[in-house]
C-alpha cells in the first residue's frame, strides 16, 4: 500500500480518463458469524466471507456484464475494479451513500450491516452524485472492545500489523509470538469487530448463492487441514478466497490454532510436520507441540530433530522452547 500511496491518493492518478466512481456493495450475509465458534478448540474458524466461492470470481462476472450494458447504452468507456487497483473503496462507498465507515473501519449499512462486498466501476462521463452517508456508529466502541489483539487503536484507526485478518492472511512470514495465542482457533481471517456491531440487526441473508458457506468449511476439524498436502489444499481450496495464501501460510495459522487447543490428541499429527519442506510449517509445528508435549515428550522431540534443522528461523523456536 505505502509503495502506491501516490496511485491511491487519487482515482485520476488509476485512470487519468475517469470522471465518475459507480460503487457498488454485494451482500454476504447468510446469519452466520464466527463468535460462537472461538470455544470449540478443535474447530478452525474461517472467516465468513471466505466459506464460499471466491467473491472476486463472482463480483468480477457481474461487473463485466453491467459494464458492458452501461458502455452500450450511455456510450462510453469504463474500467472496472474488485479488490484488485489500489482504489479508496470505503471513503468512495460513503460519499456514493452506501453506508459509512464504522468505528472498525470496515463499511457499516443501515441496511445490511457490515457483511458487504465493494467493488466499482470507473466511466469517462459525469454522472450526478449520491448523497453521502453520515456516521451512525454514535458512542458504541464494540468493535474496538472486542478486538483480540487491539488492533483498532483508537476509533476509526486500525493498526493492521495487529489485525488477525492481516497476520492470517496477508503476512507472508511467521506470526510474532506475541500474538500466537490471541488467534485463538482463527485460521483464516477475523470477523470479530464486524461481528458484533448492533447495526447487524438489520442484516438481510444474501440471495446470492455463490457467497453461501460450503458445509465443510463452516466447523472445519483441525485434524483434517492437518493432513493436507499442496495437492490436497489446491484441490479442497479450488475456488476460494483461500487458495491465494497457499498451503504452508495456510498450515501455520493451522498449527497455531492446535497448539491453541490444548488438546494432545494433536501431536501424533503434527509431529511429520518437523521435517515439513516449508520452514513456516516447520517454525509453527514446534511452536505447537511445545505448547500440547509435556516436558519430557518435547525433550525428546527436540533432541530428534533440532540438530538436524538448517533454517535458523526454524532453530530460533527450538531454542526458544
Amino acid at each position: 500500500m505505502e509503495d502506491r500511496s501516490e496511485i491511491r491518493s487519487s482515482p485520476k492518478n488509476l485512470w487519468n480518463e475517469a470522471k465518475s466512481i459507480l460503487v457498488l456493495a454485494s451482500n454476504y450475509h447468510f446469519r452466520e458469524n464466527s463468535l460462537s465458534l472461538l470455544n470449540e478448540k478443535d474447530i478452525g474458524i474461517v472467516s465468513v466471507y471466505a466459506r464460499g466461492r471466491d467473491y472476486h470470481l463472482t463480483i468480477k462476472k457481474k461487473l463485466k456484464s453491467l459494464s458492458r450494458w452501461i458502455v452500450d447504452n450511455y456510450k462510453c468507456d469504463v474500467k472496472y475494479f474488485v479488490d484488485t487497483a489500489p482504489i479508496m473503496e470505503k471513503p468512495l462507498a460513503m460519499k456514493a451513500g452506501i453506508g459509512w465507515q464504522g468505528k472498525h473501519t470496515n463499511i457499516v449499512s443501515k441496511e445490511f450491516g457490515s457483511w458487504l462486498f465493494l467493488s466499482s466501476i470507473f466511466l469517462d462521463i459525469d454522472l450526478k452524485s449520491d448523497n453521502e452517508m453520515i456516521d451512525h456508529c454514535g458512542s458504541c466502541q464494540r468493535c474496538i472492545d472486542i478486538c483480540p489483539t487491539n488492533a483498532i487503536e483508537s476509533p476509526y484507526q486500525i493498526n493492521a500489523s495487529k489485525c488477525i485478518s492481516y497476520l492470517t492472511i496477508e503476512h507472508k512470514s511467521h506470526i510474532p509470538e506475541l500474538f500466537r495465542k490471541k488467534i485463538g482457533n482463527r485460521v483464516y481471517g477475523c470477523d470479530d469487530c464486524l461481528a458484533v456491531c448492533p447495526w447487524n440487526k438489520y442484516a438481510k441473508k444474501t440471495n446470492n448463492k455463490d457467497f453461501f458457506p460450503r458445509k465443510e468449511f463452516n466447523k472445519p476439524k483441525l485434524k483434517s487441514f492437518l493432513k493436507l498436502d499442496d495437492d490436497g489444499f489446491r484441490k479442497l481450496f479450488s475456488t476460494t478466497s483461500i487458495k491465494r495464501i497457499g498451503r504452508n501460510r495456510f498450515l501455520r495459522n493451522v498449527l497455531i490454532a492446535a497448539g491453541n487447543s490444548g488438546d494432545d490428541n494433536f501431536v501424533d499429527d503434527i509431529i511429520p510436520l518437523l521435517i515439513d519442506e516449508s520452514n513456516l510449517v516447520r517454525a509453527m509445528a514446534v511452536w505447537s507441540l511445545f505448547q500440547l508435549c509435556d516436558k519430557s515428550k518435547f525433550k525428546k522431540l527436540k533432541n530428534s530433530y533440532y540438530h538436524s534443522e538448517r533454517d535458523k528461523d526454524v532453530i530460533k523456536e527450538w531454542e526458544l522452547t
